[in-house]
């Protein structure tokens, strides 16, 4: 990473579980003069686009469909186009290992996969009150099975973690995340 006189990335990927700290991740980078950008806003702009409501279930159907329409790499691809030339960017929601071989394709590129204990993570996203298509632990862990292993034109969130360059563990406080973070950036 950044250690030993080596520059920052450039361009910093974020993988992980439902409710590991992604988000959080995003904020810190951006704090410290990133821009944001989402693979998943591609697709809530698809969502809005046909007038249809932002659920987990819809986002994760309406990204297959791109992928399987587009190529599985149409996600990284858009948003990429949207990164000014040079410009230091953070890219959120990264689920497909095409979305990992475009991107590895930009200078300067980093991915980081971030994960925290299920119970940990349930707890986070039931605090955070929207709709995560899961009313108890174990519905939860069902439909993050889902999530792991699908085709290549579906999210392989269990690849792409195998994949980062980084695994960050978010389970203590919010100050020891950022301190494993700042090791990055």
């Amino acid at each position: 990473m950044t250690g030993q006189g080596a520059p920052p990335p450039r361009l910093i990927g974020l993988t992980g579980t439902n409710g590991a700290g992604k988000g959080e991740a995003a904020l810190y980078f951006k704090g410290r003069g990133y821009a944001y950008y989402s693979l998943s806003d591609v697709i809530r702009d698809e969502l809005r686009a046909r007038g249809e409501a932002e659920s987990r279930d819809a986002l994760i159907r309406t990204g297959n469909e791109l992928r399987e329409r587009f190529g599985p790499g149409v996600l990284a691809r858009r948003t990429v186009a949207k990164v000014g030339k040079g410009e230091r960017a953070v890219i959120d929601s990264v689920r497909n290992l095409a979305e990992v071989g475009y991107l590895r394709r930009q200078d300067g590129f980093t991915l980081l996969a971030i994960d925290a204990p299920v119970e940990t993570r349930f707890a986070r996203t039931a605090a955070r009150g929207r709709d995560e298509s899961a009313g108890d632990l174990e519905a939860f862990k069902r439909k993050e099975d889902e999530e792991r292993r699908g085709g290549a034109k579906a999210q392989q969130l269990e690849a792409v973690m195998a994949a980062a360059d980084r695994l960050v563990v978010n389970d203590g406080t919010l100050e020891e995340f950022h301190r494993k973070l700042e090791e990055v950036a």
